[in-house]
């Protein structure tokens, strides 16, 4: 089978890591294109993976006319027309989260994947992640019983990207880290979220030098799901101790616990005064390496062979719209339902 063809539009740190991993470990995928303003960045990029020419536009890598598909692994605000001009030139496309800005965006870029035939995976990297596949698979076998009580957690070391600080470019902390929260409590309850309220604070921005107004660092979130159970997400970012992701799950039978701290099972111990040490995950890569892997093998797949999406667009859209009603919840202090965003 001939390989499929990908462009990685965005040649930052996670168009990097997309490119290596579609270079290196999947074998019917290749990376034909590079796309980046800066067009050394993308030039350097492709060269490390296979010798992939660079265009500083999508326009002029379509002109090129080797494209199958492409990553986009841009800012949130670029994705809609990335998306949607790729879609409507027939590519597959491999969209980051968060999935768009805001539903008319998600939309938008549905209907022009629909319109063309073509794959809309968007990238929440944990349904690629061994144990929490696992965890979704004893859940669904019923282990646990029902779920009734879902906790999620996504803790960032460094500050966000710049034109992420700036909420009406991003949607804030609680689309840029926890989007992959949103979608998880909905996918390990097995129902949609109905309800959340939220407070957020901002305990480091000044020190960091964040003047961007509404910026806030820390935010916790209540949720309640359509099958009555109830939930929490919790974000820092910078957390400075590393990279932190977990889950738990409390159900009518049991309860299953998803991910820990430590980095490696490794603990170092000098002096017995001071106990020992044990690594902790330093980046989002390092925790969740197969995982990345994983969602670009289940991409290719999709689009060669037609293997149903496991992250699509209405996955996209749905934890876009619990992390609008989540704004919404802090900034007029009081609970909202999701169907007051959704209307």
């Amino acid at each position: 089978m001939t390989p499929l063809r990908v462009g990685i539009v965005g040649a930052g740190r996670a168009g990097g890591v997309h490119a290596e991993n579609l270079h290196q470990h999947t074998a019917d995928g290749t990376v034909a294109a590079i796309i980046d303003a800066d067009l050394d960045r993308a030039r350097a990029l492709g060269e490390a993976n296979g010798g992939a020419p660079a265009f500083e536009t999508l326009e002029q890598a379509l002109e090129d006319g080797g494209l199958d598909a492409v990553v986009v692994a841009t800012p949130t605000f670029t994705h809609r027309d990335l998306v949607v001009g790729a879609a409507g030139a027939g590519l597959h496309v491999f969209c980051e989260k968060p999935m768009g800005l805001s539903l008319a965006d998600c939309d938008a870029m549905i209907d022009a994947a629909d319109s063309a035939g073509t794959v809309l995976q968007i990238g929440f990297v944990r349904r690629f992640q061994p144990e929490f596949l696992a965890a979704a698979e004893t859940i669904a076998g019923g282990e646990i019983g029902s779920p009734m009580i879902v906790k999620s957690l996504t803790r960032g070391p460094g500050l966000p990207p710049r034109w992420a600080q700036d909420a009406s470019q991003s949607n804030g902390m609680l689309a840029e880290v926890n989007s992959h929260d949103f979608d998880s409590v909905a996918w390990l309850a097995g129902s949609p979220i109905v309800r959340v309220y939220s407070e957020v604070s901002n305990r480091k921005g000044e020190a960091l030098g964040v003047e961007d107004e509404g910026f806030y660092d820390n935010a916790v979130v209540a949720l309640r799901f359509e099958n009555e159970a109830v939930g929490t997400i919790d974000g820092s970012c910078p957390a400075e101790y590393g990279y932190d992701a977990r889950m738990e799950v409390v159900g009518t039978k049991g309860m299953i616990a998803i991910g820990e701290t430590h980095g490696m099972p490794v603990m170092t111990a000098v002096d017995r005064s001071a106990g020992g040490r044990r690594p902790v995950h330093r980046t989002w890569p390092e925790r969740f390496p197969w995982a990345y892997v994983g969602e670009l093998k289940a991409f290719v797949a999709s689009a060669l062979r037609g293997e149903p999406v496991r992250a699509a667009g209405g996955e996209g859209r749905a934890a876009v719209a619990a992390v609008l009603a989540a704004n919404r919840s802090w900034r007029e202090g009081r609970p909202v339902e999701l169907a007051e965003v959704m209307a």
